[in-house]
């Protein structure tokens, strides 16, 4: 696999080597030894999939300790727009994001480290997204950031007019109300 660094260091940009011929392709999605040597020691344990419509903004999401969670995120079908943003208070890059466009042509997977929220944009007609998860999710320790936050200024690629949330994504904090993270604690 082939690792691209982003504007915040933690971040990464994981390219899966793709080997193809007239039948098709054929790609190791996931090694967790590759995976600790080049991008973060960790243990993913759970996966989980949705499939949306264009317009859809799924964020910003995070859980707080004891059940912090990074993601491997990538899109099987389709095109979004995949958002990482740095909530670790004292960071050098803190309330700065990344946006990576992730499609089923590219096979690029995005790694979000814990410590940082999570959305995306479905930029298609439709997405199936695929993530995984180094913790399980934990409805006690849930929480998020407003999708439009001005602070941020996130361009998700979606004319506002055109954004469909879920009720409860339509009620987050913005960042300087949200619950953050402190960068000089360590989250794994």
């Amino acid at each position: 696999m082939k690792i691209i660094p982003t504007d915040i260091p933690d971040v990464k940009i994981v390219e899966p080597q793709l080997f193809g011929d007239e039948r098709g392709y054929f790609m190791e999605s996931y090694s967790q030894a590759a995976f600790e040597r080049e991008v973060c020691r960790t243990v993913f344990v759970q996966d989980n999939e949705s499939r949306s419509r264009y317009g859809v903004v799924r964020g910003l999401h995070y859980q707080l300790p004891p059940c912090c969670q990074s993601k491997l995120v990538r899109v099987v079908e389709g095109r979004v727009r995949d958002v990482a943003v740095d909530l670790r208070q004292g960071s050098p890059t803190f309330g700065r994001y990344v946006a990576v466009e992730l499609t089923g042509d590219n096979h690029r997977q995005l790694f979000v480290p814990r410590g940082f929220a999570h959305g995306f944009a479905v930029l298609s007609e439709t997405a199936l997204f695929q993530y995984k998860c180094d913790n399980p999710y934990a409805p006690a320790c849930e929480a998020a950031v407003s999708w439009n936050d001005p602070t941020l200024a996130i361009d998700w690629g979606v004319p506002a007019a055109d954004v469909v949330l879920s009720e409860k994504d339509r009620h987050h904090p913005v960042l300087g109300e949200a619950i953050l993270f402190r960068y000089d604690e360590s989250l794994y």
